[in-house]
């Protein structure tokens, strides 16, 4: 029983793929859709890019930040009241 569902979903399955690239094929233009969140117009309208962009994005805001210098020659200063 197990065996036989499992030839009928692989058939399936290969069928959807073979009805896919016709439809591709068939197109004048046609080509897989690019569904990457960065290159959605909907997306871009909103702000919304992917995770690794915008990790990028925060590691560049954290590169511009430099460290406060207080001043003198480079030794530590201590307050003392």
């Amino acid at each position: 029983m197990f065996l036989k569902v499992l030839l009928l979903s692989i058939v399936l399955v290969a069928v959807v793929f073979v009805l896919m690239a016709i439809s591709i094929l068939i197109k004048k233009k046609g080509k897989f859709p690019n569904i990457h969140i960065g290159s959605n117009k909907e997306m871009q309208k909103r702000g919304i890019s992917c995770a690794t962009t915008q990790d990028k994005l925060a590691q560049k805001e954290t590169i511009k930040i430099k460290p406060l210098h207080l001043g003198g020659d480079g030794e530590s200063q201590t307050l003392s009241c």
